[in-house]
């Protein structure tokens, strides 16, 4: 059984522009996403000299595969 990703970049990425933009928040910040159903997701957010948004963290592989076209 595979559970929903807890943590989700596009999300985080764009929520993150909104924060910097708004001075609700300075980077770089860690964000927690997913502590409610019991899953510890954690994302980084920074910002390059360009003010670009930048999002990272660790991952883990549950499945791996090839697609046939």
């Amino acid at each position: 059984m595979t559970v929903e990703d807890p943590v989700t970049g596009s999300l985080n990425a764009s929520l993150g522009q909104w924060l910097l933009r708004t001075g609700r928040a300075e980077a770089p910040y860690v964000a927690a996403q997913g502590t409610v159903i019991g899953r510890a997701g954690r994302v980084r957010v920074s910002t390059d000299d360009e003010g670009d948004v930048w999002v990272g963290g660790d991952v883990i592989t549950c499945v791996t595969g090839q697609a046939e076209l």
